[in-house]
Order: C-alpha cells, then structure tokens, then sequence
C-alpha cells in the first residue's frame, strides 16, 4: 500500500504514489509523484498539507469549460501549472456524461443512456488510449514528470479518477509496478470517497427528482472493467503497454530511463 500520511479534506481521493512496490524489488520513491481531485475545494487546513507536500508542478487535465465552472485550484507558493486539457468536446460520451453531472436534459442522448453509463465510461477510457487530445495530454505529463525540476509533480483532473487514474495507470507501468498493484491503487478511490459520493448522489436527485441515483452511480465510481477496456484498447491498437508507450504516447527510451532513475528507489 502506497505511502499516506497525509490527507486532504476538501479532496478525499489525494494520495502520494509513494511506496508502490515496483518488479525489481524498487518502490516508487516517496513524496514525489501525488493524485488528486481538483483543488479547488481544498479547505484552509488543507493548504499547510499541501504546502508540506510542496509539489513543484502542477498537472490540470481538465479542459477550460471544466475550469471555468469550478471554483479555481488553491495552490501553495508558486509551482508551475500546466494546462493539459484530455477532452473532446465533439466526443458524443464526453457530451452525454456532462449533461448527466450538470442535470441537463438527456433527451438527445437517447441510444447513449439505453447501453446505459457503464459502457459510456467504457467508451471514455478507450478514448483515453487512442484520442489525440489524450495521447497528447498523457505523453506530455510523463515527459514532465521525468524532469528532476518538476517533482514532486502533482496530476489532478476534476474528480480525480478517470483521467488523473489513467495517467496514474500510466506512469507506474512506465515505472514497471505489476498490474496488480496498478490496479489496486486505481480502485481506491471508491473506498476515499465514498460518503462525497452518497452526498453527490443525493444532490443529483435532489436538482434532477426523475434521475436513478443508480443509473448515476456509475459515473462517479471506478469500476474494474472501465480499466479493462482502457487495456483493451491498448492490445488492440498497440499490441502491448510498452508499444503504446513508444508508439502512442511517444515516449523515447530516454524519457522512460529518466522516468525511472527520478522516481525510483
């Protein structure tokens, strides 16, 4: 179990990496790679932890819509914050899944809601592999995170568990942990968050009365077989993870060394 001896209230899923056992007998060194929801809802004793934590560079995968509509991140002293929107707006899941959040009418989304949000969040996480936007997104966050100046890095997108998870999923098979482990840490964030998640069924059915809390509860959880299609996908289009990390991604074996020589002990 990774390193946790922190925690942030106003994002309940915020966990350091560290401590991840990797397959050489190595563990993904403490205190330097951190996950997030966005920051926006960090409370005022939260900002001290997150002064500890000290990230240098701060990763945001949400697009500007996103950004706009939340309230804007609370950051401590002065890292550097890069924009890496992994979005398509034109995409119709991205589209159906916002109207779902924001209790907007879902009408038009009609061939969408009868395969129902499960499989919608399956298409997302395909997406995840194959998007321009996400291959552009996720190859770039590595890059950043295999430069010494940029750690601790922290990555975050809104909720902090599909787009942050991936990213997550990405790094450590880049570092070489077993998918077990990778596994593992991606399905905590249903044990962190989930009395946020019951206060946010509560209030989608409180703004939207007609909408089942349980036809929304795939949306704001992880599922195993969300991961599996990302996997999937990553067979399908590469082969295998270390081709859609070269192929996909764009990552030279350069990047990846220094990935591991950074964030390794």
């Amino acid at each position: 179990m990774a390193v946790r001896d922190w925690e942030l209230v106003g994002a309940p899923n915020a966990r350091d990496l560290g401590g991840l056992p990797a397959a050489d007998g190595r563990r993904v060194r403490a205190g330097r790679l951190l996950r997030s929801a966005a920051l926006g809802r960090l409370t005022d004793e939260d900002l001290p932890v997150l002064g500890k934590l000290a990230p240098a560079c701060v990763v945001d995968l949400r697009h500007a819509g996103e950004q706009r509509l939340a309230p804007p991140d609370r950051l401590v002293g002065e890292p550097r914050v890069v924009h890496l929107p992994v979005y398509d707006p034109a995409h119709p899941v991205f589209t159906y899944v916002s109207a779902v959040l924001l209790g907007h009418d879902v009408d038009a989304y009609e061939e969408l809601a009868r395969e129902g949000m499960p499989a919608a969040m399956a298409a997302i996480y395909r997406w995840f592999v194959t998007g321009e936007s996400a291959r552009a997104g996720f190859g770039a966050a590595v890059r950043l995170a295999a430069e010494a100046e940029n750690l601790p890095l922290l990555f975050h997108c809104s909720a902090g568990k599909d787009r942050t998870g991936w990213l997550a999923v990405v790094l450590l098979t880049a570092l070489g942990l077993d998918e077990a482990v990778i596994r593992a840490d991606y399905l905590r964030h249903n044990e962190l968050t989930e009395s946020l998640r019951e206060v946010l069924l509560a209030a989608m059915s409180r703004r939207r009365p007609e909408l089942d809390p349980a036809a929304a509860r795939p949306l704001l959880e992880v599922r195993p077989e969300y991961l599996d299609a990302a996997y999937d996908e990553v067979r399908r289009a590469h082969g295998s993870f270390g081709a859609y990390l070269r192929d996909g991604l764009g990552l030279t074996d350069d990047v990846l060394a220094a990935l591991r020589a950074n964030l390794l002990d």
